[in-house]
């Protein structure tokens, strides 16, 4: 039951990511392209959790990789927000 949650998450995200991408593309606002960006980063950390917890399980720890998307999808998304304030 967890591997379906987790593949629907990727999805999910993935799914945010081309929709804001869409309407990144019809209006050219900044914000949209950083949250589209935050969105990408964060299918791809969905993705590598479903790799690590169920197709490699123990033969590889992919922890250190997965934090590290997390991380930068956020950080893009704050630096999308930081900008837009100004």
């Amino acid at each position: 039951m967890a591997e379906a949650v987790y593949l629907l998450c990727a999805l999910t995200s993935l799914l945010c990511a081309i929709l804001l991408f869409r309407s990144y593309r019809a209006q050219r606002s900044r914000l949209l392209m950083w949250s589209t960006l935050c969105f990408a980063g964060l299918s791809i950390n969905n993705t590598l959790l479903f790799v690590d917890l169920v197709i490699v399980a123990d033969a590889i720890d992919l922890s250190l990789a997965r934090s590290g998307t997390a991380l930068v999808s956020v950080l893009l998304l704050l630096i999308g927000l930081v900008w837009e304030d100004r």
